[in-house]
């Protein structure tokens, strides 16, 4: 049996990181079995539909570097891969249900279904259920004779399809995570199948899709569990129990408050989406990890370990890596609790693992996007060798090294003037007379003479070197000073010192 797995997301808004994590353990162990990974876009609710989220669940895939075997954009022989374009495709199965006696059209308003939920509702029971108890009260199928229901079919008049919920029937199932799953159906109502405008819903599509796309095995979040019953019962009703995939409900991935949330990554300063997103309806912007400054190997490293571990003590792998490791035994029930200090540490450590080649092609991409364009290679992977351990994220790069390639826009003067004299400004003036004559220029010697001439002046040259540093980067960062002249030649040193005493001494 060819192993199967897809990932089918709604193209409603940004891909959340728990979104990524479902799509990296579909696609590991399709890898690991020698199988397919599907992406299937379920787009039947019309209403949530987002212009463009689409192509950005794909770019956002293509940047992890988990694209599908077959999809909307890969093609493949079980499409179309889009919900909507399947749309006759769940009538057929919508009407053998209700031939069979397992579903029933219900015809009932909105008003209706409204009015019901209020008579009915109760301290012990809330939300009343569109279920066994309340179905032969209510216009359907069921509770009116074939000759009424088909004059209303045929009068056009507006109907809904309801799976019909057996009543005090156990249903179970065993999950790759969870193990013995067992719900009670008179606790599950009938849920909606086809809805008026003749799109599924969800529980129908994704039953009929993976049944007809030949998916194996489904890796779903959490908050799908509740809704098993009702696809058991259709895999039973339709395919038959033996036909269907196996299923792991993965644990959520856990905030500070419960489960992860934009709410959370606005709150507290971090993302939560893959890729930077901005809702074009609402004009809602949530920042993303690729633009943040995550590495994907590191991205993707961090969601690996998010509920997961290979029984070992090691942390860092690739996706190679992850492929040959990954084991759904291993995946916890518990939810997993997101630390984004933790995240940048897997950044961190994936920047260090990069070669030089690599990372001076990525930095450059960064810094050419800030407007630094790289002429000299060899002296962009200089650069990088003396700012990389001080980097965290990629988008650090740019501010631990853009003083290499240009003049610091600003200067944190203030942080000088607070003890800023005349003998200091008399030092770096002569300091700029002694550069200009100096044809030995390297920094133990730009050093050595400037620690002499500050010993002759009667001053102390750790009170001297802070505002050299900030004349150099603008600020209280970066690594050796003289090392920093060193690299930026003579011309750029003596022209920075210059601009800083302009400032100082106006």
């Amino acid at each position: 049996m060819k192993i199967r797995t897809r990932f089918a997301p709604s193209p409603t808004g940004g891909l959340h990181l728990g979104g990524v994590r479902t799509v990296l353990y579909n696609y590991l162990f399709a890898r690991q079995n020698g199988g397919e990974f599907i992406l299937r876009i379920e787009d039947t609710d019309q209403t949530r539909f987002v212009p463009g989220a689409e192509t950005y669940i794909t770019n956002c895939l293509e940047w992890c570097g988990l694209m599908p075997d077959e999809g909307p954009q890969a093609g493949g022989a079980f499409g179309p891969y889009r919900q909507s374009e399947r749309k006759d495709l769940y009538l057929k199965y919508a009407k053998e249900l209700i031939a069979k006696g397992f579903a029933y059209y219900a015809f009932d308003s909105t008003s209706e279904l409204e009015k019901m939920r209020n008579d009915l509702k109760t301290a012990e029971n809330p939300s009343p259920q569109y279920g066994s108890k309340v179905r032969m009260k209510m216009k359907n199928s069921l509770s009116l004779d074939e000759a009424e229901t088909q004059k209303k079919i045929n009068a056009g008049e507006a109907y809904v399809v309801r799976i019909k919920i057996p009543d005090n029937e156990t249903i179970r199932f065993n999950d790759m995570i969870h193990g013995e799953v067992v719900f009670d159906s008179s606790v599950v109502d009938d849920k909606v199948l086809l809805k008026a405008d003749g799109m599924p819903t969800y529980h129908l599509a994704v039953v009929v899709d993976d049944y007809l796309m030949k998916i194996t095995h489904a890796f779903r979040g959490e908050e799908w569990l509740s809704s098993a019953p009702v696809h058991i019962l259709l895999w039973k009703y339709l395919f038959g129990i033996d036909k269907m995939p196996q299923w792991a409900h993965l644990p959520l991935i856990l905030g500070p408050s419960g489960k992860l949330s934009k709410r959370d990554g606005a709150k507290y300063g971090f993302p939560v989406f893959a890729m930077n997103w901005t809702d074009p309806k609402t004009n809602d912007f949530t920042e993303g990890f690729k633009e943040k400054g995550f590495l994907p190997e590191a991205f993707i490293n961090m969601l690996a370990m998010l509920g997961w571990n290979d029984g070992t003590t090691q942390e860092i792998f690739s996706l190679d890596e992850l492929i040959q490791k990954f084991s759904i035994e291993r995946v916890h029930k518990a939810g997993a609790k997101f630390d984004y200090e933790k995240a940048k540490w897997f950044n961190q450590e994936w920047i260090k693992k990069l070669d030089h080649e690599e990372l001076s092609n990525r930095v450059a991409e960064i810094l050419k996007s800030k407007g630094v364009d790289i002429a000299n290679r060899n002296y962009l992977k200089a650069v990088i060798s003396l700012v990389k351990e001080r980097c965290t994220l990629m988008s650090d790069f740019y501010e631990q090294s853009s003083y290499f390639f240009k003049t610091p826009e600003t200067l944190d003067i203030t942080a000088i003037q607070l003890k800023w004299k005349k003998e200091k400004s008399d030092f770096f003036s002569g300091y700029i007379q002694w550069l200009s004559s100096t044809t030995l220029w390297d920094s133990h010697n730009l050093e050595m003479e400037f620690k002499n001439m500050a010993v002759q002046k009667n001053l102390k040259p750790g009170e001297l070197q802070l505002p050299l540093r900030i004349m150099m980067v603008g600020g209280k960062f970066g690594p050796a000073v003289f090392t920093i002249a060193e690299m930026i030649g003579k011309e750029e040193t003596i022209k920075r010192i210059k601009n800083a005493l302009n400032l100082l001494n106006t």
